[in-house]
């Protein structure tokens, strides 16, 4: 049996290795003493650095230091060229999060949304004010601007605004627009962080993308569609509120990827648009299933689950539709329950809140993200999943 003894550590444990070769165990013993003090607790460690520490280096004040690291007026470029220079030499790594409660910042943060009448955007704002609600805790201030859904122009007049309210942040939920670009390029200008909510902002500057891979989302929806569908042919019906957003352009584009490549026995028709307009939407389905008998499926990529709901009923109330939607709600969960909807993709709400208040406020204070901790699942709800 071999013992080896190891000092100077804080803690005992012993592990025993399996046979090796017929020989005997061996049985590894670490004994653990703590190490004495060795003179000052300076020379054993390395300290991180301080204001008084760049202070010293810089051989200015510590108020010099406190304007320079928050970027204050009144310092000379000299003076400000050797502090960052001892900051630099020192390593000296600001801890933001302690500065910024010991200023007791608030970050004001500002959700702009689409004026529809969607149940999805219905539960989000009730997540945002959830979360407004406790928000003192970790010290931000969040409200909601809405704006007509088809009214660039009235988006960006909102959003000219916010630029002169001192806020911190805005996460925005709009279909992609030139003009919503060159609002977007403005706030950047005024140093205004911006992030793109549910639907993304792919030629803007926008600093991130909030939600699920939707055309990932799309594909998993044609996965779905085809394999309810596995010998039946036919058509597949397409539902939207605008195939300008982003979201349901990349959904119809995952899902006409899988179609095509997977279920070439099903044929895919033209996406209806119904602008969040129930009649319109409502209209627009049945024309379509009157000219194509055939339709076996439908697939809504984003809002307008009800009016389709209540079209079913009332012109169809038997209808044998494979229905696959987004967004989990009241609504599709009862369409769930009831089996008028086969299967439902949908994105955590609360989430998506916290992830853009959290990349916000790392974008304010120039902090990097944690992409992990900020990417939104895609889950797939069928009745059989659904939590009481």
């Amino acid at each position: 049996m071999v013992h080896i003894i190891l000092r100077y550590v804080p803690q005992e444990c012993a592990i025993m290795l399996p046979n090796i070769g017929g020989a005997c165990p061996l049985l590894f013993l670490f004994y653990f003493q703590p190490m004495r003090h060795q003179g000052p607790i300076e020379s054993r460690q390395t300290m991180r650095p301080t204001t008084s520490d760049i202070a010293k280096t810089a051989k200015v004040s510590l108020a010099t230091v406190d304007r320079v690291l928050n970027d204050r007026p009144g310092v000379a470029e000299k003076t400000v060229t050797k502090v960052n220079a001892a900051i630099q030499k020192l390593g000296y790594v600001r801890d933001v999060s302690a500065a910024n409660l010991a200023k007791k910042r608030q970050y004001k943060l500002v959700f702009v949304l689409p004026d529809e009448k969607s149940e999805f955007l219905k539960e989000l704002s009730e997540e945002i004010e959830h979360r407004g609600g406790a928000s003192n805790t970790d010290r931000t201030q969040l409200s909601i601007i809405r704006f007509p859904t088809n009214e660039p122009h009235t988006l960006v007049h909102e959003l000219r605004k916010i630029k002169r309210r001192n806020i911190d942040g805005v996460a925005i939920m709009a279909r992609a627009t030139p003009q919503l670009r060159d609002a977007i390029a403005e706030l950047h200008s005024h140093g205004i962080p911006v992030v793109a909510l549910v639907s993304d902002q792919p030629e803007s500057d926008a600093d991130h993308f909030i939600g699920i891979d939707n055309v990932a989302a799309g594909r998993t929806a044609g996965v779905l569609m085809g394999r309810f569908l596995p010998s039946q042919s036919g058509k597949i019906a397409v539902l939207t509120n605008s195939i300008q957003s982003y979201d349901s352009l990349d959904r119809r584009r995952g899902f006409d990827e899988v179609m095509s490549e997977q279920f070439p026995h099903l044929e895919v028709l033209p996406t209806i648009e119904g602008y969040g307009n129930t009649r319109k939407i409502q209209q627009a389905l049945s024309n379509t299933l009157k000219r194509n008998k055939q339709t076996v499926g439908l697939y809504s990529l984003s809002s307008g689950n009800r009016a389709m709901s209540e079209l079913l009923a009332k012109e169809d109330p038997d209808s044998k539709l494979v229905i696959i939607a987004h967004e989990l709600t009241k609504h599709s969960t009862a369409a769930l329950r009831n089996r008028r909807f086969d299967a439902v993709i949908t994105q955590n709400r609360g989430h998506i809140v916290r992830s853009a208040v959290r990349v916000l406020i790392a974008k304010s204070d120039q902090m990097t993200i944690d992409i992990s901790q900020e990417r939104i699942r895609i889950e797939i709800v069928l009745k059989e999943n659904l939590i009481d």
